[in-house]
């Protein structure tokens, strides 16, 4: 007998999943150094389980609603744009969740506007209870980000005067203006690809990765997939100039968003124009964009070399694992080629990811969104570092465009998979809170389980 499903009942189970997420981050989360509990105190623990047991109602919540869009009345996508601001809401003054990225980016914002190099130092240099709040890796190191970001940024920190408070709201607001430009565009790319505008929101807008890192943990990842989804949206209609524009902004945000000049171009010469005018108005549109940019930030062109910023040896990008068991492999064997494993794997990646974009962009050249999605998400699965958060760069476009349900159905199992892979504090896990973190996700399945049976009580009495 099937469990009913009903958008309201969605909602409920969604919004019960990001409060308890919210909850459990008072004393779990990324939080500010002063208000950091021990892992082992009972706060942290209870907060622990309370996030997992909120992640988990929060799938279940996502799940149920993708059977509702799948069904015969499915809701409008005016419908599901409301259910994500209800699951969003409680999380917009909840703690920093899952990634301490967002003091990084306070800091490097206060380090522009205090004219300092934001590429060549850390935020050490700045100093300083904001320098203190920064993940002590990456203290020492550059910004890797453009200086669109960097531009926003430095005018969060001046506009908060460096408040921490004030400073974290206002980062998620820009993260969330960001998840907005993603739900806007979303609908218009997926009528462009034939694909049913509800079933892209419900995974590229409702889906939890985007409730948890890109609105929890306030990631500027939002920001760049809104400004490419807007600049694709409007390369489909007459303003493929604007589109290269907005794109190029998008990708002076976080880089891998250059691949949707690809697009612009592909999309223009569909409407009819030269590829040799399509490609000379892109680049002219991108060139132009990014110099004017750079200008206004005041950053200067920094931001090229710190596409090299070293990545976290924590990270387990597949090239990155398979370079450790290398370089195992080869110290047991006495080599003095150990230290070039993980360096040489990572190449190796890189150069994987441009034989894929390449393969992807010949056999799907009439499809650009499509292809665009597949190419982020290989860059992501090759690169030299992946955070869950990576996986949103391709499943964005995916939602829009995919080919078939079973597209979407690996695309959301992957998902499910992914939400569950990182501690609300965004440090590593001990064995103590993987075990709370599995009990806190367990009792929230026992708590479905019993409401299910609870529901279909009386029908089977009927049926008796």
């Amino acid at each position: 007998m099937a469990f009913p499903v009903d958008l309201r009942r969605c909602q409920i189970l969604g919004l019960a999943g990001t409060a308890f997420l919210a909850a459990g981050g008072e004393t779990a989360g990324a939080l500010p150094v002063r208000d950091l509990l021990h892992p082992a105190s009972a706060g942290a623990a209870l907060g622990l389980v309370g996030v997992y047991f909120g992640v988990v109602l929060l799938i279940a919540a996502w799940v149920l609603l993708g059977r509702l869009v799948r069904g015969p009345r499915p809701p409008t996508p005016r419908a599901l744009l409301l259910v994500l601001v209800v699951w969003a809401a409680p999380l917009l003054l909840a703690p920093p969740l899952f990634s301490r990225d967002v003091y990084s980016y306070l800091a490097q914002g206060a380090m522009v506007d205090a004219h300092l190099d934001v590429y060549a130092h850390g935020p050490s240099q700045l100093g300083g209870p904001l320098a203190d709040e920064v993940a002590p890796l990456w203290r020492h190191t550059g910004a890797p980000y453009g200086p669109v970001f960097l531009a926003v940024a430095a005018a969060l920190s001046a506009l908060t005067r460096g408040e921490l408070p004030a400073g974290l709201f206002g980062m998620r607001l820009v993260a969330l203006a960001g998840v907005a430009l993603m739900a806007a565009a979303l609908p218009r790319l997926a009528r462009h690809s034939g694909a049913d505008p509800s079933a892209a929101l419900w995974l590229g807008a409702l889906n939890p990765l985007v409730l948890l890192h890109l609105v929890a943990g306030a990631h500027n990842d939002a920001v760049m997939l809104g400004l490419l989804g807007v600049g694709l949206v409007a390369a489909l209609g007459r303003w493929p100039v604007l589109g290269a524009v907005l794109v190029t902004l998008a990708a002076l945000v976080k880089a891998p968003a250059v691949l949707g000049l690809a697009a612009v171009v592909v999309l223009q010469v569909r409407a009819g124009r030269s590829p040799a005018k399509a490609l000379v108005t892109t680049t002219v549109a991108a060139a132009g964009t990014t110099i004017a940019a750079t200008a206004v930030a005041g950053t200067g062109y920094g931001w090229i070399g710190a596409l090299n910023t070293p990545v976290s040896p924590q990270n387990w990008a597949l090239t990155t694992l398979l370079g450790r068991a290398t370089r195992a492999l080869l110290e047991h064997l006495g080599s003095d080629l150990a230290p070039l494993a993980i360096p040489v794997w990572h190449a190796l990646g890189i150069a994987a990811a441009v034989v894929a974009v390449v393969l992807i962009w010949l056999r799907l050249r009439p499809r650009p969104v499509y292809a665009l999605g597949l190419s982020l998400a290989a860059v992501a699965a090759l690169g030299p570092a992946i955070r869950p958060w990576y996986a949103l760069w391709g499943l964005f476009l995916i939602a829009a465009a995919a080919p078939s349900t079973s597209v979407r159905h690996r695309t959301a199992a992957v998902t499910g998979v992914l939400a569950l892979c990182v501690l609300p504090s965004g440090a590593a896990a001990d064995t103590g809170q993987l075990v709370l973190a599995v009990s806190g996700g367990a009792l929230a399945v026992v708590v479905l389980w019993q409401a299910r049976q609870a529901e279909l009580a009386p029908a089977l009495e009927r049926a008796a």
